[in-house]
């Protein structure tokens, strides 16, 4: 296994663990850190192993910190919707 990989796995423990802990602020301040640590990650794990394995890292990590792509979704919708009319 290479180190990106072992660094998204850790990745993935970490942000399971934390979210186990109640946040005052929801957790988006740990949210907006762990997506910054995931994106060299991901990068890491596209030019070692190439892009089959970084989409299924990205569509797991998509999967663990489902809330900010749920509102990055809402965001677009609401600015096309704009654009459009």
């Amino acid at each position: 296994m290479s180190l990106s990989v072992i660094a998204a796995l850790i990745w993935m423990v970490v942000v399971n663990m934390r979210a186990m802990f109640p946040s005052r602020d929801k957790h988006w301040r740990f949210a907006y850190v762990m997506i910054a640590i995931a994106v060299p990650i991901l990068i890491g794990i596209f030019l070692q192993h190439g892009i089959l394995l970084a989409c299924v890292f990205l569509l797991a990590g998509m999967w663990i910190m489902r809330w900010p792509v749920i509102y990055l979704g809402r965001w677009v919708k609401r600015v096309v919707g704009h654009g459009a009319s």
